[in-house]
């Protein structure tokens, strides 16, 4: 078929389209499908749903069918359940859920309802089983027990009283007495309490002692869980018996009823008390009798007292039992009625049928389960009133297909099942698709009616006329014929139709499906006609309907009439127009009569016919029975059928069910006259029981009664059963059934033992089961043999028994069908085979279905053994052969059947050997290895095995590997890396192994090591250091050579990741490696691990090798210290210990350290107490003495952090005596006495005593009080020459002290010069007044004179004699300090005394070192002055950020170093110390200038970095290397290549992540930038790249005018235009004369602006605002902080500091240049104007304290150390400075540098030790080569200068800011150098200089002046790189000596002296911040261009290898130079 394809996509659209449209009724129109089915529940819900409120509940139901059924939930009432918002939901997978609720929201009509699950498709409908919900509100409830009375000897029973509304959910689980016991259920029953399955508690035989126990009850509700115990406690009141008392019940006892589940075990109660105690009986009723007969009991049934206990309940086990209670008094008896409650289940049979129409269908429900109310049937989810078990359709419609159910009900639960009724076949019912219609017409012509009818099976059709049929005439022609489309075509013809042809014609469409019909007038013009009409009977009470066959036309009228009377006559008669007569409930009395029908037209023709009625009457029965119940045998019977109506004659006759009753069974009939018959039984016998039935017959009908006879009968067989014999294995049946009345039950009972007599009842179990008195058992066995017993019992005499034997039989069975045997070729074997099955069994044997029979062949012997259990058949073989590889078959043959079974025998021989080894591959460690299969020696190869071994090594010492036979390739794994082995391989089958392959020989492939390294030791060195040391891994775990290790290590215990060191591999053999790991934390536990590598790659990692560093001692001090006064004499001291974490190490001890106060700065004044708790007590302290304490811990590293000083006073105490008296002789009567205070006042001295006696006599001791200020007293009033004893004592608050030593003087009139006063030591403060006593006495008065350190006094201004002699020195200063003498003389004696004067001044300034620099702290060194004389007592640590205040920090004067912590990364900061003592704060030392370790950011490789696709970017940010600092952010921009302006993409973009930069043109040049930003700064890098194209292709590249496609391209020219005028050339030029003149002018004005010195001085609080610091140092700089000479420089300021700069804004040099250059550039260039701090603001100095005026000069320069405000602008002589501006594009070589003239005052040459202008080819000058402007070369920033004059030491500030990019970081630790000279100080500004930004280096290059990194070589493009490495102090290095290379020629103002690097003391010093430094050696200043060699395409860590490795000879760095083209690339600028 040719049909576009337009055409057949549309109609294959309409077809889909009418399919969805048509939807399941297409479906329902075609034959079933097999697929198709209606609904079949497979997950049901429940009968119940109890849940709790706090639980909720999900009720689950799932249908099958196709298509899949829609589940609705119902309520009982049929209607549909809805949503409850919150209380019920029905959920999308058809789920009833009901959340848990509150318990006031609970609703009975959701919560307590019916529910149902309806699940319907197409094809039916089917409800689920009635699904009961009962929600349950969590309600308080309490047990209870109450007390039970009873007499003893009886059993009680306890009970536990549960509420009804939990009754159904709380159970109880046990019982508890007061002694705590617990009773549970068990199956002792002999004890005295038993827990009945029901709850109660049994305790038999109660006596009084049961009376004094209470018991408690512990139920459980199943819902919640819950447990608790009975609210009140229940005990037994117990009653003596008076008398005898018969057997009681309670009448609420005497009737029970008791329903248990199937399965469970129950108890029967019979609780009835006498005395004496009663004897119980148990009986059982037999079912529809008032027979009983004794319980049983055995296992399962147990009496206890007069309880009957019943476990596992049967279904059998219902009835109604009675209990008998009997005494010697009189008995009682207790009814039971028990229900045992089965499941209830049903099944339809057969689920699911297919009838055709018209034919029966049956289903059958079959169910099980106790008890059944009720079975009832629905279809498609409404009920048919169907209620027996078999449901029959006796001819299947069209409407009878769809769902039938069968619901089983009791009052408990209900059951469905559920089946399903298509129809098959052919089936649609008759049609009429055309018929005649009503038809008016004349007499004459031909009629013809047509019907035409459809249907499957094809209908019939007949015709009628008025209601009679019409058969074919001369006149009447019916004829008929089927279509091609199956309809049925018929027609009427009538011929020449007349009037009386007129009427109801009828078509009739008839198949065995169904009937159809259809009917219509035919009226012909004519007189009325009325047709003939048969005699009509009727059987009294039905309804007449007859029609009158009127014809002719028309007709007016129609009527009926009865005797000449028209009707209706009476309310039964009805008349219809049409002629219709209705007669309802004929009777024959009033209706049977001759009716007339009278038909008229308007003419008043009529016409008359008449219809006769006969009304017949049915037969009416007397009902009748057998009046007296249930007959006896022998019992004489009569039945009376008496048949009062109906017409006769009658026909009376009996059946006795169903069977016409034969006089052969002792029953007469006799008819009694004409309406009645006797039935007579004379004997009745057990046939005569049925159903009798009197049958009355006439014309009229038939009627029937029945009654039934029921008659006793004993048990009887119907099949009694025989003894049976069954296969073993089979599924066994007997029948035993039995015939009786009432029914009898039938039991099957199995003997113990192998003999008939004692029977027990048959176990229950999976393959035993009774069924209707058939005894099933399913794959029956020999242990089912026995006797068994079956009884038929109905309380009918005796019962009947009969007892048979079951036999198993078991035909032959081989337990193994198949084997395989082998045997090796010419060896015997024996082949057997054991049958196992009834005795006597034949054995034959065949080989290869062949009869074998031994005597044709002596080699084979066949013997049999009977056994126990069967026979063994043996077959022997002498010795095998290749044709005894055969199949032998033994069958066995009994009288119950045959077996066989084969023995597949196989001859074999070994495998021959594998060939064709060849090796496929092979790796480190294995090798794959292919082979050819042998031949296997008619046995499977059961494995190869493959061997190997070193090639050095036997092939006694092989390896083996194991490979399956069936393979043919193999993997040898477990190889050692790098080593050569021989393998080969053998063939193994069952028989044995086969010779070996040829060898071949392979080498593996090196690995990564696999062995970790040994003998692995950390050992701590010091607190910051371990040493790693370990030997190599086993040599057998290389797996190549080892290149080297990586030792990792972190902190242990965190999750961190290793940080890894690489060392070389240590070729000498057994030498261990070691590795020292440094800068660790104090006392810190670190992990440590270490892989060897090759150069596969890195092995394991070793264990974990965990050790603590050396304990440090602990960095805080105790916390919380305190000190308490005890006595004068103790302090208790108290503190609490530092944190765990600062300690350091292990507490050991703490030391107390303390000193009276005023000696505290005395360290050796310092007391020490040593103790290991946390406080002590201080003894043997100075009395009334403030004391000064601190405490510190003590770790195994050493003393820690000293707590802040505190102080305690001792208590006062009595003085001592004073220290020394004098007796002087004032006259004759007077003597003066004086007194030194007592050394220990002990106090505050409130007084002195004098006590005075003469001596030798009883004189009473005089006293006298002198004030405590006085020192002397005059004793007067004496007697002349008379010896006087005088002393002193002193007194205090407390008391008065000990005297002083006495002394004795006589008051005499020559009075000697004597001086009072005593020798001295006088403390004088700086710049305040002494003054030094001197009493003299004498007569005549002595002349006092001084001496001054030996030297006669002359008084001055300052210093002058008091009239009393003192001598009083003003302002006293350092000098004042020394001896003083006084002397007194006059004629008669001289005396004299000696005071020493100690002045205490502040402490000179400190030296300040740096010792140690880290990322985050700079550890410094502090050293007081040497000419301090006052003790010293701390220090103040000043230090800076670059851009940050001023900070402090004390320090004690003990502390060798000092760290400053927590500073910032990679900055830059200036410190400063001052000195205190406990006169004051000192002079400030030199401002040290240094930097914290850490650097920008550094720049990755661009293939790292960054990944280029055909529209985006990728940006790898973990390319970049922090610096030391950690990253905070990136900045990105990027623009076309021919942009300007530069897009900000993102300006916070973080460091771990890669990021996109999308919307990219493919094909196409841009620039990136990218700023990386860290605390030490941020690096700028601009990239180019080329997107790629759309197709992933790449561009060609730019080109640059060399052709070497460089992204700048060079400016073309005209060919007629000369080179130079290259835009390239000459805008540098031009641009270069531009900045000299602005720099000239600058110069001019700068001069023109000089003023006068500005002293802005004191001693200590002078502020220098540092412009210049011109000195006659090297390289001085101009300073271009201030904003006036920024403008004139063309340079715009950034704003505030504090806000990094945006990169992309044009406000610096850098991006002039940048942008403005061509020629060779670096694709990765950054800049960073942190290294311009005036940038950002200015730098201002710290506060220096200057001496008094020294602003001296030195060598003519002094004129550059201005402190004017104004003059900052000065430009110094020899002051070299870079001007801005210029274009930096010139050779190295040709740098201009600018340089000032010395002053005229100047030395005309330079001194030694200048750094002046010019240096010797020689000098390692650390000048450091720059592509454009330069500052003057440096030589060493601390050289010492040797003045030739002056008395003043210089300060000068060594290394300047002279360019931030150049930002030497070690150098900056000293930018204020102190030098030396021969004189006094002067100070010189320590402001620093700065120069251009656009110089930077790479951070790690920056300090190469001290560390012969690049700026430690003039020019290093020509200059060797040797070895380089930390230099060592006093070093003087000399690069160029060694190396072939020729020094190059001096620059312009190159300095010639030949200063050493290392000669000053100042170097020295700082040499341990440098050993700080890094390891390795400074790179160049960047990225190196790129030479062409391999060997030189090497990264700046390759280098550094190679240096270390002194590979990089002078030709490495010759050809970097030549390369670069004169250019070094810089890190921040290529220029």
């Amino acid at each position: 078929m040719n049909m576009p394809n337009g055409r057949l996509k549309w109609l294959m659209l309409y077809a889909a389209v009418a399919l969805i449209a048509c939807g399941s009724q297409c479906l329902a129109a075609n034959p079933p499908d097999a697929d198709q089915k209606g609904p079949v529940f497979l997950k049901e819900p429940t009968n119940r749903i109890d849940f709790s409120n706090s639980t909720g509940a999900e009720i689950e139901c799932k249908a099958s069918g196709n298509p899949m059924p829609e589940i609705i939930w119902i309520r009982s009432d049929g209607t549909a359940v809805g949503d409850v918002p919150g209380l019920r939901q029905i959920s999308s997978d058809g789920k009833l859920v009901f959340p848990p609720f509150r318990a006031e929201d609970y609703r009975q009509e959701v919560h307590a309802q019916v529910y149902a699950c309806l699940a319907r498709n197409q094809f039916g409908s089917i409800i689920s089983r009635d699904v009961h919900v009962r929600a349950v509100v969590n309600q308080f409830y309490e047990a209870e027990i109450l007390t039970e009375y009873v007499i003893r000897g009886n059993a009680a029973v306890l009970k536990c009283s549960i509420p009804s509304f939990v009754a159904d959910f709380v159970r109880v689980e046990s019982w508890i007495d007061d002694e705590g016991n617990v009773l549970s259920f068990s199956d002792n029953y002999d004890g005295k309490y038993l827990v009945l399955p029901s709850g109660e508690l049994h305790i038999r035989e109660v006596g009084p002692e049961d009376g004094y126990k209470s018991y408690q009850c512990r139920t459980k509700h199943r819902l919640t869980g819950e447990t608790r115990l009975s609210a009140t406690k229940g005990r037994l009141v117990i009653t003596e018996p008076v008398g005898s008392v018969r057997p009681k019940v309670n009448p609420q006892d005497k009737h029970q009823f008791i329903d248990v589940e199937l399965a469970t075990s129950y108890a029967l109660l019979c609780m009835a008390q006498s005395y004496p105690t009663p004897a119980f009986r148990w009986y059982k009723f037999i079912e529809g009798t008032t027979r009983k007969q004794a319980v049983v009991l055995n296992d399962r049934v147990k009496q206890v007292s007069g309880t009957l206990i019943i476990k596992d309940a049967v279904v059998e086990d219902s009835g109604k039992y009675l209990c008998v209670v009997n005494n010697s008094v009189g008995g009682e008896s207790v009814e039971t009625v028990l229900t045992v409650t089965a499941p209830l289940s049903a099944k339809i049979d057969p689920p699911t049928q297919t009838v055709d129409f018209g034919r029966p269908a049956v289903f059958t429900c079959q169910y099980t389960g106790n008890p059944i109310k009720t079975v009832s049937w629905m279809k498609d989810g409404k009920a048919i009133g169907h209620s027996e078990p078999v449901l029959r359709i006796e001819s299947v419609k069209k409407e009878d297909k769809g769902m039938y159910q069968c619901f089983v009900r009791n009052d408990q639960e209900s059951a469905e099942a559920s089946a399903e009724l298509k129809l098959g076949g052919r089936f649609d019912p008759p049609v009429i698709r055309q018929a005649f219609q009503e038809e008016t017409m004349e007499p004459g012509p031909s009629v013809f009616l047509k019907c035409v009818a459809g249907g499957n099976p094809t209908p019939e059709i007949s015709w009628e006329l008025d209601g009679k049929k019409i058969a074919n005439n001369d006149r009447y022609q019916v004829g008929q014929y089927v279509t091609v489309n199956g309809d049925v075509v018929s027609y009427l013809n009538i011929t020449s139709v007349h009037a009386n042809d007129g009427g109801l014609y009828k078509c009739i469409a008839k198949s065995k499906v169904g009937v159809a019909e259809h009917s219509a007038k035919l009226n012909v013009y004519g007189l009325p006609y009325i047709r003939q009409m048969e005699k009509k009977a009727i059987v009294a009470g039905e309804t007449l309907i007859v029609t009158c066959p009127v014809a002719g036309y028309p007709i007016d009228s129609i009527v009926w009439e009865r005797d000449n009377r028209a009707l209706p006559i009476n309310r039964k008669q009805k008349v219809f127009p049409n002629g219709t007569l209705i007669i309802e409930n004929v009777e024959r009395n009033s209706d049977q009569a001759t009716y007339t029908c009278v038909a008229k037209n308007q003419e008043g023709y009529s016409a008359r016919g008449s219809l006769e009625v006969q009304v017949m009457v049915l037969p009416r029965i007397i009902p009748f029975d057998f009046e007296e119940g249930p007959a006896q045998v022998g019992q004489y019977l009569t039945l009376h059928c008496s048949v009062p109506g109906g017409d006769l004659p009658l026909d009376i006759d009996w059946t006795l069910d169903g069977q016409p009753i034969s006089e052969d069974l002792g029953i007469t009939t006799a008819r009694v006259g004409r309406r009645g018959s006797v039935l007579t039984i004379e004997a009745v016998e057990a046939p005569h029981a049925g159903n009798f039935t009197c049958h009355a017959r006439n014309l009229a009908g038939h009627q029937q009664y029945t009654t039934p006879l029921n008659v006793y009968v004993p048990p009887r067989w119907i099949l009694e059963p025989t003894d049976k014999a069954f296969a073993q294995g089979s599924d066994a049946k007997v029948e035993c059934k039995a015939d009786g009345f009432p029914k009898p039950q039938v039991t099957w009972k199995k003997a113990v033992g192998d003999t008939p007599g004692e029977y027990k009842d048959l176990k229950k179990s999976d393959n035993i089961r009774v069924e209707e008195g058939t005894l099933h058992v399913d794959n029956i066995q020999k242990t089912n043999e026995g006797y068994y017993l079956c009884e038929a019992i109905n309380g009918i005499g005796s019962g009947l028994s009969a007892v048979i034997m079951i036999s198993v039989q078991a035909p032959p069975e081989f337990t193994e069908k198949l084997r395989n045997q082998t045997a090796r070729r010419g060896e015997p074997a024996v082949l057997q085979c054991e049958a196992k099955g009834e005795k006597p069994i034949g054995i034959l044997w065949n080989m290869n279905n062949m009869r074998l029979d031994p005597k044709n062949d002596n080699r084979y012997t066949i013997r049999e053994e009977i056994l126990s259990t069967g026979v063994m058949s043996s077959l022997s073989i002498k010795r095998t052969e290749r044709s005894d590889s055969a199949l032998f078959t033994c069958v066995a043959t009994n009288a119950f059947g045959s077996d066989d079974a084969s023995i597949n025998m196989i001859v074999q021989e070994v495998p021959e050997m594998p060939y064709a080894l060849k090796v496929l591959d092979k790796s480190g460690r294995s090798v794959q290895l292919s082979w050819a299969q042998p031949y296997d020696g008619n046995s499977p190869l059961d494995r190869y095995i493959i061997e190997f071994k070193r090639s050095r090594a036997s092939w006694s010492e092989i390896d083996r590997v194991i490979v399956p036979g069936h393979t043919t390739e193999a993997q040898v794994q477990k190889l050692s890396p790098a080593t050569t082995y021989n393998i080969r391989i053998v063939a193994e089958n069952a028989i044995g192994t086969s010779q070996s392959s040829e060898a071949v020989t392979i080498i593996t492939a090196e690995e990564a090591p696999s062995g970790k390294p040994q003998n692995i030791k950390v050992e701590p060195v010091n607190q910051t250091t371990m040493r790693v040391t370990w030997k190599p891994p086993p040599r057998t775990e290389w797996n190549g050579e080892i290149l080297g290790y990586y030792v990792g290590y972190k902190l242990s215990n965190t999750n961190s990741s290793y940080v890894f060191e690489t060392i070389n591999f240590i070729t000498e053999e057994g030498k261990e490696h070691n590795l020292e790991l440094q800068n660790l934390r104090v006392y810190t536990q670190y992990s440590v691990v270490i892989q060897a590598f090759n150069k596969i790659g890195a092995g394991p990692l070793s264990e974990e090798e965990k050790q603590f560093t050396a304990e440090g001692t602990p960095s805080q001090p105790p916390s919380d210290t305190a000190c308490t006064t005890l006595t004068s004499q103790t302090i208790r001291v108290g503190w609490v210990s530092p944190p765990l974490e600062s300690a350091n190490g292990v507490i050991k001890t703490y030391k107390v350290v303390y000193a009276p106060s005023d000696e505290w700065y005395d360290e050796t004044k310092r007391h020490y107490k040593k103790t290991a708790s946390s406080d002590t007590v201080l003894h043997g302290l100075k009395k009334y003495t403030n004391y000064t304490m601190q405490v510190l811990a003590t770790t195994a590293g050493g003393d820690g952090v000293r707590s802040v000083p505190i102080h305690c006073q001792t208590e006062p105490d009595v003085p001592e005596a004073p220290t020394d008296v004098k007796a002087l002789v004032m006259g004759n009567a007077a003597i003066l006495v004086s007194w030194r205070p007592p050394a220990q006042p002990n106090g505050i001295i409130t007084q002195y005593t004098v006590y005075s006696k003469a001596e030798g006599a009883e004189t009473e001791t005089k006293t006298q009080k002198v004030p405590h200020y006085q020192m002397s007293f005059e004793a007067t009033e004496l007697e002349k020459n008379k010896p006087y004893e005088f002393w002193v004592t002193a007194s205090t608050t407390i008391g008065e002290g000990q005297q002083s030593k006495s002394i004795v003087a006589m008051p005499s009139d020559q009075v000697p010069a004597k001086i009072a006063s005593f020798d001295d030591t006088f403390t004088a403060t700086f710049k305040e007044d002494a003054k030094m006593p001197c009493l003299a006495v004498g007569a005549p008065q002595p002349e006092i004179t001084w001496k001054i350190k030996g030297v006669e006094f002359s008084a001055n201004d300052r210093m002058r004699v008091l009239p009393d002699g003192s001598l009083l020195i003003k302002s006293v200063n350092r000098q004042d300090a020394g001896d003083y003498s006084c002397h007194a003389e006059n004629s008669i004696a001289k005396d004299s005394i000696t005071h020493k004067l100690i002045v205490l001044a502040p402490p000179q300034s400190p030296h300040v070192t740096l010792s140690a620099t880290t990322t985050d702290a700079l550890t410094v060194k502090l050293k007081p002055h040497e000419g301090d004389t006052a003790p010293l007592h701390g220090y103040t640590l000043h230090y800076k950020p670059e851009f940050g205040e001023w900070e402090t920090s004390e320090v004690s004067v003990d502390s060798q170093k000092h760290n400053i912590e927590n500073l910032l990364c990679g900055s830059r900061y200036q410190v400063y110390a001052t000195g205190f003592n406990n006169i004051g704060a000192g002079e400030a030392s030199d401002i040290l200038n240094t930097r914290t370790k850490g650097q920008k950011p550094k720049l990755p490789e661009k293939p790292r970095f960054i990944e280029v696709s055909s529209n985006s970017v990728s940006l790898h940010f973990k390319a970049w290397k922090d610096g030391g600092c950690p990253m905070s952010h990136f900045v990105v921009e990027s623009k076309k290549r021919d942009q300007i302006e530069w897009n900000q993409i993102s300006n916070n973009v973080k460091p771990d992540n890669n990021y996109v930069v999308l919307d990219l043109e493919p094909a196409t040049w841009y620039n990136l930038r990218i700023t990386a930003h860290n605390s030490a700064g941020f690096t700028v890098a601009e990239y180019d790249f080329a997107t790629l194209t759309v197709t992933g292709g790449t561009i060609a590249p730019l080109d640059d005018g060399t052709g070497h496609g460089n992204v700048h391209t060079r400016i073309r020219l005209p060919a007629w235009m000369p080179e130079w005028l290259d835009l390239n050339f000459m805008v540098p030029l031009i641009a270069t004369v531009v900045v000299v003149a602005v720099g000239i002018c600058v110069v001019c004005v700068a001069l023109s602006r000089r003023r006068a010195d500005d002293m802005r001085g004191g001693q200590k609080d002078v502020y220098y605002d540092v412009v210049y610091n011109q000195t006659m140092g090297p390289g001085a700089t101009l300073d271009k902080r201030r904003p006036d000479l920024r403008d004139e420089l063309g340079y715009i300021a950034p704003p505030n500091r504090k806000l990094p700069p945006v990169p992309g804004s044009n406000y610096n040099t850098c991006d002039r240049i940048k942008r403005g250059r061509g020629g060779l550039r670096s694709n990765h260039s950054t800049w960073d104007p942190r290294r311009n701090p005036n940038l950002y603001e200015e730098l201002k100095a710290p506060p220096v304290p200057m001496h008094g005026n020294h602003y001296g000069h030195a060598h003519g320069n002094a004129e550059c150390h201005y402190r004017h405000p104004g003059m900052e602008d000065e430009i110094c002589p020899y002051a070299t400075f870079h001007l801005l501006g210029f274009r930096e594009e010139m050779d190295p070589t040709k740098a201009m540098n600018f340089q000032t003239f010395p002053h005229q005052n100047g030395h005309a040459g330079p001194v030694p030790g200048h750094a002046g202008t010019m240096l010797p080819p020689g000098h390692p000058g650390h000048v450091h080569s720059r592509s454009g402007s330069q500052s003057m070369p440096r030589a060493n920033r601390y050289q010492r200068k040797n003045s030739q004059g002056g008395q003043s030491s210089i300060y000068t500030p060594a290394p300047e800011y002279d360019d931030p990019a150049n930002c030497a970081e070690e150098d900056q630790y000293r930018r204020y150098t102190r030098v030396n000279s021969q004189g006094g100080s002067l100070y010189s500004g320590p402001g620093p200089e700065y120069d251009d930004p656009a110089n930077c280096a790479p951070e790690e290059d920056q300090y190469g002046s001290q560390y012969g990194g690049p700026y430690g070589q003039p020019y290093d493009h020509y200059g060797s790189r040797g070895s380089m490495g930390r230099r060592s102090i006093g070093s003087a290095r000399n690069p160029g000596n060694g190396s072939p290379e020729p020094p190059p020629p001096p620059p312009r103002n190159h300095d010639m002296s030949n200063s050493s690097f290392n000669d000053s003391k100042e170097s020295n010093e700082i040499s341990e911040a440098e050993c700080d430094r890094d390891h390795g050696p400074r790179g160049n200043y960047g990225a190196v261009k790129r030479s062409p060699q391999p060997k030189d395409q090497r990264t700046t860590e390759e280098m550094r290898k190679l240096i270390e490795r002194n590979e990089t000879g002078p030709k490495q760095l010759q050809l970097q130079q030549t390369n670069g083209a004169g250019f070094t690339a810089y890190d921040t600028m290529a220029v």
